[in-house]
């Protein structure tokens, strides 16, 4: 009995602590991360790209929520491999699967990464927008949606074009002129 009240004394301790500082840590997170990202909207607001002040909160809510899931599960799985050997669980042959695991799921949807970054970043950049006409991959017409992975493009000939995120290299937007 003594033993099993030194255990949770001294794992279980441990253990609280590591949940609360990750709890904490994803509670800064989500204040810095929003400040961040308003103030990005904010200045690409100031820069002459003024939109519909309901898109724009819509932006930055979708940037705020990719932005935040992400984040939040980096945390969550470190402080999950940090308590693990509060468990007596060796974390060295996890660390080297998930590196192992890693490599070969890199390699193996690189494009389908690459795709959800530049979708990021398309958002990020405020390049265009649903509803907007653009040139993207050599396609003219009308974006009628958009996500992280693919735009759909309607030409002018009303075919529906699906381009995925990372072939976008240049993006012409002739619905903003200055």
């Amino acid at each position: 009995m003594k033993e099993l009240f030194s255990l949770i004394l001294t794992h279980g301790i441990k253990v609280v602590l590591i949940l609360v500082g990750a709890w904490i840590l994803i509670r800064i997170i989500n204040i810095f991360l929003s400040r961040f990202l308003e103030k990005l909207v904010k200045r690409g607001i100031s820069i002459g790209r003024v939109g519909d002040i309901k898109l724009e909160e819509k932006r930055l809510e979708t940037l705020k929520k990719v932005s935040y899931s992400i984040l939040k599960t980096v945390v969550w799985l470190i402080a999950i491999i940090t308590i693990l050997p509060e468990f007596g669980i060796e974390i060295t042959p996890i660390l080297t699967g998930i590196g192992i695991g890693g490599l070969a799921l890199g390699l193996g949807a690189r494009s389908l990464i690459s795709d959800y970054l530049s979708g990021f970043f398309i958002l990020l950049e405020d390049q265009y927008r649903v509803g907007e006409k653009v040139e993207l991959a050599g396609i003219k017409g009308e974006v009628r949606d958009f996500n992280l992975r693919r735009t759909v493009i309607k030409d002018e000939n009303g075919v529906f074009h699906y381009i995925p995120n990372s072939q976008v290299k240049t993006a012409s937007n002739f619905s903003r002129k200055e």
